[in-house]
């Protein structure tokens, strides 16, 4: 590498397809227990690559609404990187929305029986709309 620059900016680019390649793997959509080969790989390779830029669209604007703390955990003081991948917090930002509609009704009778929950409800409530909105 030319400079010091050079070289973090290759390094940052090599982490990102590091970061991918979990992804596709064991981190979401565990691509090689497919055991496909050949052309039936590349088309699901198509279709997940599709797929996969959805979801990271989907956590790119969870991440700007900064509600991306109520689908995964937050970063720990020791970590330099987060935990989850813009990738799991954009899946699993449709996954938590859907959920919580399911179980709405069990959501509002939690909260009648520990109103004094209710500012944490609302603060619930309140990143369920972002993230909704965001998807």
């Amino acid at each position: 590498m030319a400079d010091i620059q050079a070289a973090v900016d290759a390094y940052a680019k090599r982490f990102g397809i590091e970061e991918m390649f979990r992804d596709f793997k064991g981190g979401g959509y565990n691509l090689e227990r497919t055991n496909l080969t050949g052309e039936r790989l590349s088309k699901l390779l198509i279709l997940l690559s599709l797929a996969y830029l959805k979801s990271i669209i989907q956590g790119m604007e969870i991440k700007s609404k900064q509600v991306q703390e109520y689908l995964s955990r937050k970063t720990e003081n020791y970590r330099k990187y987060a935990r989850h991948s813009t990738f799991y917090i954009g899946l699993w930002g449709e996954s938590w929305v859907d959920s919580m509609f399911s179980n709405w009704q069990v959501v509002v009778e939690l909260m009648s029986l520990s109103p004094h929950k209710l500012p944490n409800y609302q603060q619930g409530i309140r990143a369920m709309r972002l993230i909704l909105s965001a998807l």
